[in-house]
């Protein structure tokens, strides 16, 4: 894994940080994304035989049906195609499936290059007091992501603080994202620190800890 910061020049410019951050994010989106799929399928299993729900599910497999196809992955038109269905559906899906489908569809935005459609999806889910808490910090981790360098710093750190206490899952990935957003404005210090603890915390992610390992690397070098 430490190998992907070969790029990163001894100084470590934050301009050049960011944009790490945002090319190897796919990471974080996977992880974050895992923990999506187990949230839901408890959500649709506690929800599935109520009318209501399985016509959503039927709406919902049936609109994702052409990118979940085995061995071909969709091309962008119909990979962005399905992202815009899935925003039509979501209007007026049940709770869990708006959910499910936002976080969807900002994911087939982000393949595709849309980010600004994403972070708008991510940003609605991690604002929508109706969803699972998983799903809206796992959106509040992804905008960040995405955020940084882009939207104020101070606003990106206020969306991180609630998961950055121990009892959150996502609680090591957050520092991480932390940090990134305390280089990108130049506060070395604390994302040392931050890094240290992400490098420490044997609840982190493997992934996460190996990048905050090779960034101390870099930054101590």
């Amino acid at each position: 894994m430490a190998d992907i910061f070969d790029e990163v020049s001894e100084d470590l410019r934050h301009e050049r940080a960011v944009t790490l951050a945002k090319r190897y994010g796919g990471l974080l989106l996977l992880a974050a994304l895992l923990v999506l799929v187990g949230v839901a399928g408890q959500e649709f299993w506690q929800a599935h035989t109520a009318k209501q729900a399985e016509i959503a599910a039927t709406q919902y497999l049936s609109l994702t049906q052409a990118v979940d196809q085995p061995g071909s992955p969709p091309t962008p038109a119909v990979a962005t195609s399905t992202a815009q269905k899935l925003v039509d559906f979501s209007k007026s899906a049940p709770e869990t499936y708006k959910t499910l489908a936002r976080m969807r569809a900002a994911a087939l935005y982000a393949n595709t290059g849309e980010l600004p459609k994403a972070a708008l999806l991510w940003s609605r889910v991690g604002a929508d007091e109706a969803a699972p808490q998983l799903m809206r910090d796992a959106a509040s981790l992804l905008f960040a992501q995405h955020e940084i360098g882009i939207d104020n710093n101070a606003d990106i750190l206020a969306r991180l603080q609630p998961m950055v206490q121990e009892s959150n899952p996502y609680h090591g990935l957050a520092r991480e994202m932390q940090a990134m957003v305390y280089l990108n404005e130049g506060n070395t210090a604390m994302a040392k620190s931050l890094f240290a603890q992400v490098q420490d915390d044997p609840s982190t992610p493997q992934g996460a800890q190996n990048r905050a390992q090779a960034m101390l690397a870099k930054l101590n070098g």
